[in-house]
């Protein structure tokens, strides 16, 4: 962007949830200043395609945090070269055809439970470096090749049990490979090993196809489907605020990306 050096800027960022606590405000900081560079670049040469405009936003997102590269456009975003993946690149994330996504997914839920909305133990930008050296490193990454194409399957067949299963072991063994670095880390704390007993617990009373998936951090994600709902956060106002930091929760779902502000 080499325009840049032609103007003054006056930059004003803010998030409405915790900063560094694991839960993507790089993310969302970054692909919003991506998006922003890329209006006065559109404004410079009107000839740039809606495609291009999104494909650089979410290289240059990724320059500032890998997450954010998959921030830019909605609804489900991958960031992330796989030779079975038509078009899949480590420089920016791909959009996700909707003809190729079961329905239930398209407002999926998302309810933060904020276990814990201090500073992560360890940032993204370290977490990755202990993967250099790692022992089971390689493991792991065919392990995230064969997942990914696995999560994509079920994307298109709407197969929750196989959802559940996935996330959860992704989840888990995220937290296994820092607990094996050198040097390790526990970033769980035990409120969050009592939601993971909870949640497990609720899903087989139930049979509600909830489950849970952690950032590099001690704070839950939980996933379900809209129709689910009010049960589940009925649970999680009964059972669950009792291990977040005065209680807090921020409910969200399934996102359409950046949106310019006027």
């Amino acid at each position: 962007c080499p325009y840049i050096t032609n103007y003054h800027f006056y930059i004003e960022t803010k998030n409405t949830f915790p900063h560094s606590s694991g839960i993507a405000s790089s993310a969302s900081g970054m692909s919003a200043l991506a998006m922003c560079l890329m209006q006065l670049e559109k404004q410079l040469d009107q000839a740039i395609s809606d495609e291009f405009l999104m494909k650089k936003a979410s290289f240059l997102a990724r320059l500032g945090s890998g997450s954010a590269s998959r921030s830019i456009q909605g609804k489900l975003m991958l960031w992330g070269k796989h030779e079975k993946v038509q078009e899949s690149s480590d420089l920016y994330a791909i959009g996700l055809a909707e003809n190729e996504i079961h329905p239930v997914f398209a407002d999926y839920q998302d309810s933060i439970l904020l276990v814990d909305k201090g500073q992560k133990k360890v940032s993204s930008t370290l977490g990755h470096s202990l993967m250099n050296g790692h022992p089971f490193a390689e493991k792991r990454f065919e392990q995230a090749q064969k997942n990914c194409i696995e999560l994509l399957e079920i994307l298109k067949s709407g197969n929750l049990d196989a959802f559940v299963k996935l996330v959860e072991s992704e989840a888990l063994t995220l937290h296994a490979m820092m607990m094996s670095s050198q040097p390790y880390f526990m970033l769980m704390t035990p409120n969050t090993l009592a939601v993971l007993d909870a949640v497990w617990e609720f899903r087989k009373e139930t049979k509600i196809p909830v489950c849970f998936t952690l950032d590099a951090g001690a704070n839950v994600h939980l996933l379900y489907p809209k129709q689910h709902q009010k049960n589940v956060i009925g649970f999680i106002d009964q059972s669950l605020k009792q291990y977040c930091e005065k209680g807090q929760v921020i409910h969200d779902e399934v996102g359409n990306g950046a949106e310019i502000v006027e």
